[in-house]
């Protein structure tokens, strides 16, 4: 029995008939599922460290903490 090296796989898209590979995109369509959605945090905070969300007429606070935590409180 032979063992094949495994091949990493690569992080670029190709068409084939084109030259140049298309460069992945800097924010993907969600995918869609069954599931809850999922969303980066960078979406909700963008450059801020606090962003205010409404809830059920409740206003909520989520932030980073400096070690890259999120906190959610009311």
């Amino acid at each position: 029995m032979s063992l094949k090296p495994a091949v990493a796989a690569s992080t670029e898209l190709t068409t084939p008939g084109k030259a140049h590979p298309s460069p992945l995109p800097t924010h993907p369509t969600p995918i869609k599922s069954n599931g809850p959605q999922t969303l980066d945090s960078r979406e909700l905070l963008g450059d801020q460290a606090i962003v205010l969300i409404q809830h059920q007429g409740e206003i909520y606070r989520l932030q980073t903490t400096r070690q890259g935590k999120l906190i959610l409180t009311k």
